[in-house]
């Protein structure tokens, strides 16, 4: 049996690997790998290319020349049961001839969850699960949270220097990261399914919140502005053309700004305030809608601490530079009201640490996937 173990966990490794690489392009739909081996030899890998398009396991089948009956199929997700944009996966394994699943983890889609499987055993496929489950679950996080708790994945980043300062106190920010730091956020932004931060940054540094030059993907670009004070001529607007931006506003932001703005192809989303700050577990939700699963907070301060106060946090990356700014006045990346007690921070885990050019990178996560 470990001799098998060892297989299947190499031929799973594979489609993992496969998957990973429609990170950014597929959500909300999942990450999914797939692998044909007959006669301990590929014949055929295809994985989950883009939104709405074929199955991982239907390229892969259609990658093979020859026949596949016979063959294991190896894929990081359980094969779908039900009619979407694409009809049922396992009626084309069933009728391919494929003898052998082997899959990671179940689906948490209730249309699929554990259907899919038991319709390949009925059909007298061997099935095996669980293969990999762990890494299939950190990849997937995104889409476990969805039909877990139905809101986006969010990941948290922030640069700060060393003593713990996101600017100096005359707010001037450029640069904390080093060069390489800030080209490393430009291809991890691919991944995403948008970038939020807050007016305060935009009026600050005009960005335009995109993935590098040349870049097939770039995010859609969220922005928290309750009053509508984006400018006209920002780089965001300028860039329109190159991926969506949305403006949370809140129902007292003047309308004929907000009119401005949606003229220029801004998409409004209005949402109400709480306490003088937007609802933002009613932004989420309303990002699920649009289908927006997985976003990347860069700041500033205020939205890190909406984002922390609401349990919404998923993830944090964290670039250390070795610089000193000092000063009472200078921000840190997390403001808000902030905690009374040390018994009451919030706990990360699963740290990661990595040396991007002369910065220090961590990884961490809030939750489990």
């Amino acid at each position: 049996m470990s001799d098998d173990l060892e297989i299947h966990q190499k031929y799973i490794k594979r489609a993992l690997e496969l998957a990973a690489k429609a990170e950014g392009v597929v959500e909300p739909n999942p990450l999914v790998g797939a692998v044909l081996v007959k006669d301990d030899k590929i014949i055929g890998e295809g994985y989950h290319e883009y939104f709405g398009g074929p199955h991982a396991e239907i390229n892969a089948i259609e990658s093979v020349k020859e026949s596949v009956e016979g063959a294991t199929l190896y894929i990081t997700l359980e094969p779908c049961a039900h009619s979407g944009k694409t009809p049922p996966c396992v009626d084309v394994i069933i009728k391919s001839g494929i003898i052998k699943v082997v899959f990671s983890v179940r689906d948490p889609n209730p249309v699929t969850d554990g259907k899919g499987a038991a319709i390949l055993k009925k059909a007298n496929i061997e099935t095996i699960e669980g293969i990999g489950e762990k890494k299939s679950r950190r990849l997937n996080a995104p889409f476990f949270k969805l039909h877990k708790e139905g809101l986006p994945y969010f990941i948290g980043k922030w640069a700060m220097t060393l003593d713990g300062k996101i600017a100096a106190k005359t707010g001037d920010s450029k640069w904390i990261s080093s060069e390489d730091s800030r080209m490393f956020m430009h291809e991890f932004r691919q991944k995403m399914g948008a970038v939020m931060v807050g007016i305060n940054t935009v009026l600050a540094d005009d960005p335009r919140l995109l993935a590098r030059e040349g870049s097939k993907h770039h995010p859609k670009r969220i922005i928290l502005d309750s009053f509508a004070r984006m400018p006209l001529d920002s780089r965001l607007i300028e860039t329109i053309g190159q991926s969506e931006v949305y403006l949370v506003v809140s129902p007292s932001a003047p309308q004929e700004k907000v009119k401005q703005l949606y003229e220029l192809g801004v998409k409004i989303l209005e949402i109400e305030e709480i306490d003088g700050k937007i609802n933002f577990i009613k932004l989420a939700r309303n990002l699920t809608e649009k289908g927006i699963n997985k976003i990347l907070l860069e700041g500033g301060g205020e939205l890190l601490a909406s984002a922390f106060e609401s349990d919404l946090i998923d993830e944090t990356m964290v670039f250390v530079a070795p610089k000193i700014i000092g000063g009472k006045g200078a921000k840190c990346p997390v403001l808000g009201n902030g905690i009374e007690f040390m018994k009451d921070a919030i706990k990360l885990d699963g740290f990661q640490v990595k040396t991007i050019g002369d910065d220090i990178l961590l990884f961490s996560r809030m939750r489990q996937a």
